[in-house]
């Protein structure tokens, strides 16, 4: 559960191409916003545990939370939404085990729960980032921007 005492968060958007966003509670400004690879994203995530202990709390949108799935007109196209859905959901399962087995406390959050797909416009006045972004990791800002 986050505390007054995580002083440092990161969000994380499972997928294909992870996204990655830091908050520091402190500052109340974005550290970072960008998208990596699942490996890389874990190992920032490690060095920042390393560096931050206790203070840092990480919040993982977890499609396995999704109670809504949409429906798609086309066979072939709702048969690779779902083989997405499920490379996703594995990633969230990975994630999971990852934080647990390094002693990170995390929190899971259902899609509908995380403003997602905003744009970059949006994001830039919302959040004052003005960096070049792209969904994926103003998605994973957008679980921790504000906290």
């Amino acid at each position: 559960m986050l505390t007054k005492n995580h002083r440092y968060l990161v969000g994380i958007d499972t997928g294909t191409v992870t996204g990655f966003a830091e908050w520091s509670r402190s500052t109340k400004r974005l550290i970072a916003v960008e998208s990596l690879k699942i490996h890389q994203a874990m190992t920032h995530v490690k060095g920042l545990h390393s560096l931050h202990g206790s203070e840092l709390f990480v919040r993982l949108e977890d499609a396995r939370l999704r109670t809504w799935v949409p429906r798609y007109a086309s066979e072939s196209r709702e048969r690779g939404r779902r083989e997405g859905a499920g490379s996703i959901k594995r990633d969230a399962s990975i994630w999971e085990d990852f934080l647990t087995d390094i002693g990170v406390e995390f929190e899971l959050v259902a899609p509908m729960r995380n403003k997602t797909k905003v744009t970059a416009g949006y994001f830039a006045s919302l959040t004052g980032w003005i960096k070049p972004t792209n969904e994926h990791g103003r998605d994973a800002a957008m679980l921790v921007y504000g906290y």
